[in-house]
């Protein structure tokens, strides 16, 4: 089973930038679709941005404009950058990759951002 790992997480100030990394243990291609979660303490987790091997990303309203979802296959990693960070940016972001029914998650990288 193809695993992932999330780097990339820090501190930063507001209107800072990151970015989130995920890197496959196989091929990225196994998956129908990848993208990024993030949760906050009491809340569930919240798709924000995701893409299928083909076609456009979709990006939840909160960050539509600021992050950006791009995947490099020759090395099995999709990425996150993440522009004009906002205080209520701070999570734990995840990535994931579903088949079906079938979701495979990373560990979780911390981001959090100081006003």
């Amino acid at each position: 089973q193809v695993q992932l790992v999330e780097s990339g997480g820090g501190l930063v100030q507001a209107g800072e930038s990151l970015r989130l990394s995920c890197v496959a243990s196989g091929s990225i291609f196994s998956f129908e679709v990848m993208g990024w979660y993030r949760q906050v303490p009491g809340k569930e987790r919240e798709l924000i941005a995701w893409k299928r091997n083909w076609g456009s990303p979709y990006y939840v309203d909160s960050v539509k404009g600021r992050f950006t979802i791009s995947r490099d296959n020759a090395k099995n990693t999709i990425y996150l950058q993440m522009d004009s960070l906002k205080p209520e940016d701070t999570a734990v972001y995840y990535c994931n990759g579903r088949t079906g029914s079938l979701d495979t998650w990373g560990q979780g990288t911390q981001v959090t951002v100081s006003s």
